[in-house]
């Protein structure tokens, strides 16, 4: 039976130009974890001083339920920060 020609090339033809690795980061950045603390927070105390005192609150009271977009929206930067720590 007669073999395909893929067999009968030499591997050496398909050398590739070698890449040195990046080198895994060890350590994160040190601005992450405080800005990760403070969108939570930030977010956190938004959904509750909306809840309590919302309609004392001129802006707050102007801005309705967008109010729960702005602390949910926070608290989801938070997260997508937190993504960046090692």
């Amino acid at each position: 039976m007669p073999e395909s020609s893929s067999r009968n090339k030499k591997k050496t033809e398909k050398v590739k130009a070698e890449k040195t690795p990046k080198k895994p980061r060890t350590t994160s950045r040190v601005w992450v974890a405080p800005l990760m603390l403070a969108c939570w927070l930030l977010g956190l105390a938004w959904l509750v001083v909306f809840y309590v005192a919302g309609q004392d609150i001129p802006v707050m009271d102007g801005l309705g339920n967008w109010n729960l977009l702005i602390g949910m929206g926070l608290i989801a930067v938070g997260f997508v920060v937190s993504t960046q720590w090692v």
